[in-house]
């Protein structure tokens, strides 16, 4: 029911033991935790010997602002950069955004790694933590190229995790560091905020993460503390049936709910499978907080395990990840002369 964050490249003995816990089940990697494709590749295989059952290996390897992996992958174009390309090439930006995803899931996936949180479906409308990690302000555009992402993803092998449900990007605040309200009215998101996710739902996506966003018209909990959002328009109006996941606890957005294992509380009762722990000083109270608790079904994690990978040989080797490749470098050199 957790998926924690480590300290450093190599694994302690104390995170050899969060690892064991059945609670636990995932990793998430950062920058702290990368130096070189061969050093997180020797840190994925220690991890993984560690847990022969279902398990996950999570990172945000979403492009532009936020790819943990950068000294020997393909630099990604942040998302806003395929909608700025749909204004004035639709159909060259719906075939760059399935490209993007693949060349993100492969790589990943050669590292066996199962998920990376990815697409941002919020809308880019001025939010500080979301800003160029958006593909558009329109959300129909959103939609679009989000069913483009998805089929890319899944060709690469990854399951897809949309967020941050129910839409983040109308927002000022940064949930990082402060508490965000957003005013509106449920029919008012409906009409523009959940497009993407009801059609990105419509396309497969297996998860969906939720915000740290705070919506009174709709529930006085925040979204992932409610179960208004999570089982009754979630789960019930929007008929998902794949993962929830929390975003990471340790925001401050978060701390409403009280301590870190009200939090978790809060979370879980309200309808989340996964709970985010990314920062490993909170790791130990936030295992200790879940002891007892039925860990997420395997069958749910299972849903989200890597499928088809290639080697990393097969990668260089593969003239139409090449080509890919050369279609996205394109695309951050306009982003460099037109900064």
């Amino acid at each position: 029911m957790l998926v924690i964050g480590i300290t450093g490249k190599e694994l302690t003995a104390a995170e050899r033991d969060w690892i064991a816990a059945p609670e636990v089940s995932g990793v998430i990697l950062f920058t702290r935790n990368f130096s070189s494709r061969e050093q997180v590749t020797a840190l994925v295989d220690d991890i993984r010997a560690l847990r022969a059952d279902e398990f996950l290996l999570c990172v945000d390897q979403e492009g532009g602002p936020v790819q943990r992996f950068r000294d020997g992958f393909t630099r990604l174009p942040a998302l806003a950069r395929l909608g700025d390309l749909f204004d004035q090439d639709p159909a060259h930006a719906v075939a760059l955004a399935e490209e993007h995803a693949w060349v993100m899931a492969s790589e990943m996936r050669a590292l066996d790694i199962d998920l990376s949180f990815a697409p941002v479906v919020d809308l880019k409308r001025g939010n500080r933590a979301i800003g160029e990690r958006a593909f558009h302000a329109d959300p129909r555009v959103v939609s679009t190229l989000t069913q483009a992402y998805l089929r890319g993803m899944h060709l690469g092998g990854m399951a897809a995790t949309i967020k941050h449900f129910p839409g983040h990007g109308s927002v000022l605040e940064d949930t990082h560091f402060d508490a965000a309200i957003d005013p509106r009215s449920l029919d008012a998101l409906r009409e523009t905020d959940l497009i993407p996710f009801a059609d990105g739902i419509e396309a497969g996506a297996e998860a969906i993460m939720l915000a740290h966003v705070t919506y009174p018209a709709v529930d006085a909990a925040p979204a992932g503390y409610s179960r208004r959002w999570i089982q009754d328009i979630l789960r019930g109006e929007m008929d998902f049936h794949g993962v929830v996941f929390s975003d990471d606890i340790g925001m401050a957005a978060a701390e409403s709910a009280g301590g870190i294992a009200a939090r978790i509380d809060a979370h879980l009762d309200a309808g989340c499978d996964l709970v985010l722990v990314c920062s490993p000083t909170l790791v130990p109270d936030a295992i200790a907080a879940v002891r007892g608790r039925t860990p997420c079904a395997a069958g749910k994690l299972a849903a989200l395990r890597g499928m088809v990978a290639s080697t990393w040989e097969s990668l260089l080797d593969n003239p139409q990840r090449a080509r890919f490749v050369q279609r996205l470098e394109a695309l951050n050199a306009i982003d460099r002369v037109n900064p």
